[in-house]
């Protein structure tokens, strides 16, 4: 029995779904293993629930999810950098502390910002929702 050559769009389809499933084994990757990781995950619940209670416009939600957006890249990105790190490096090494060190600063970065802009959204949002201060 001969096997039918496949076609390319057979085979476009299967390398985007192998692709897909490479993602998707980071995501469990990341989820498994980085604690701080599900910090963000409650943290972008929580701002994503009470931005829909506050009916936000829609430019207050693009603001929020490109903040949000970018925690999770940094993240993503922290894990990937660290993983290789300790693939290169795997004794301790300055170098490599302070790479991971670095990563992780990025992370910090992104999640302050987030936090002030999330402020700046939410806060005069919720002062008008609940009439506080007059």
């Amino acid at each position: 029995m001969t096997k039918k050559p496949t076609s390319e769009a057979e085979q476009f389809v299967k390398s985007r779904r192998s692709s897909f499933g490479a993602s998707f084994q980071g995501l469990v990757f990341v989820f498994k293993t980085q604690k701080n990781t599900w910090i963000h995950l409650a943290a972008t619940i929580v701002v994503f629930l009470v931005s829909a209670y506050l009916e936000l416009e829609l430019l207050e939600w693009v603001a929020l999810l490109l903040v949000m957006g970018l925690v999770w890249v940094a993240e993503f990105l922290n894990t990937a950098m660290e993983v290789i790190v300790d693939l290169a490096s795997p004794d301790i090494h300055p170098l490599a502390k302070i790479s991971k060190d670095v990563g992780a600063a990025s992370v910090l970065i992104a999640a302050f910002l987030s936090v002030i802009i999330g402020v700046l959204i939410l806060g005069p949002a919720i002062i008008e929702k609940f009439n506080l201060f007059g």
